[in-house]
């Protein structure tokens, strides 16, 4: 081959491989535009989590199309490229079901939308603000800042609260009073701390039930609604009310008691303090008869 054939080989190859370069760069500055537009284009009609998934699902699919024209344009041919990649992805899902099994519970995940992104979860033992909802996993920032992922197979299969659906949560407080309290007038005090807490709504309206004869108190339930954003200031100040009003009016919130019987089942056994005794003053031993007599002649 002469010199000149050469140059027109090198010449050849560096233009297709800059033509490679430049159809990567822009067809990626496409990809991530087209993925943001189709992103505004859905969010209005879906979660924040759907129009995150299928910005970053059309940036992939463009970004494979992109570098299938660029690898076609230093000479590959892509009969052969996606046979690999069919061989590949055979092996590959072979390799990884866990993946797969996780990946297809995103999917129902993401067609249930049982929580977004921001809203407070539980899942077994984790409780926390949901951070990012991807194919195969969600994440959650915990209250104590911890950082938790949770693969979507088991939030599948377990049970999964959402304290954040509904704009409103009830506040359910346990009080127990003494059994010489009249039960009505402690009823109208706690309506009273219901009425002038400001984060307790009027509609649904507070409810007090009677939950049962403890062994030693009547047992009632104050249940009140509050909204979501202020629920946590509501569960802490409802019984900080009660205790201080129940002072004030002089309402005993009582403790166990114990009896002890014996012998009878309607006699307590009896317990008596005993006064002390004044201190032992201890006396000299007698003296026999004989000593005392030979004490005497002496």
């Amino acid at each position: 081959m002469t010199d000149s054939m050469w140059l027109q080989i090198l010449a050849y190859n560096w233009m297709g491989l800059l033509q490679a370069l430049l159809v990567l760069v822009v067809g990626i500055l496409a990809a991530r535009i087209a993925g943001r537009a189709a992103a505004r284009a859905v969010q209005g009609h879906t979660g924040v989590h759907e129009a995150t998934l299928i910005r970053r699902l059309v940036f992939y699919v463009i970004t494979a199309l992109v570098i299938a024209t660029a690898l076609h344009q230093l000479g590959f041919r892509l009969g052969v490229l996606l046979g690999a990649a069919g061989i590949l992805t055979v092996a590959i899902g072979f390799a990884s079901q866990t993946s797969a099994s996780n990946l297809i519970s995103g999917l129902f995940l993401l067609a249930e939308r049982p929580f977004q992104l921001g809203d407070m979860i539980k899942v077994g033992d984790a409780t926390g603000e949901v951070i990012a909802i991807d194919l195969i996993s969600v994440k959650l920032r915990t209250f104590d800042n911890l950082y938790v992922r949770i693969p979507n197979e088991s939030l599948v299969k377990s049970q999964v609260t959402n304290f954040s659906r509904f704009p409103i949560r009830r506040f359910d407080l346990q009080v127990g009073v003494a059994y010489k309290e009249d039960v009505e007038r402690v009823r109208k005090v706690l309506e009273q701390v219901a009425d002038r807490n400001p984060l307790c709504l009027d509609d649904p309206k507070p409810l007090i039930m009677f939950q049962g004869f403890g062994d030693s108190s009547v047992n009632l339930q104050l249940s009140v609604w509050g909204r979501r954003e202020n629920f946590l200031d509501l569960r802490t100040s409802i019984p900080i009310e009660v205790k201080k009003t129940f002072e004030e009016q002089g309402i005993e919130i009582p403790f166990p008691h114990l009896s002890l019987y014996t012998g009878s089942v309607t006699m307590p056994f009896p317990v008596q303090q005993v006064a002390a005794s004044p201190p032992r003053q201890d006396k000299p031993p007698p003296v026999p008869p004989d000593e005392e007599e030979r004490r005497e002649e002496n």
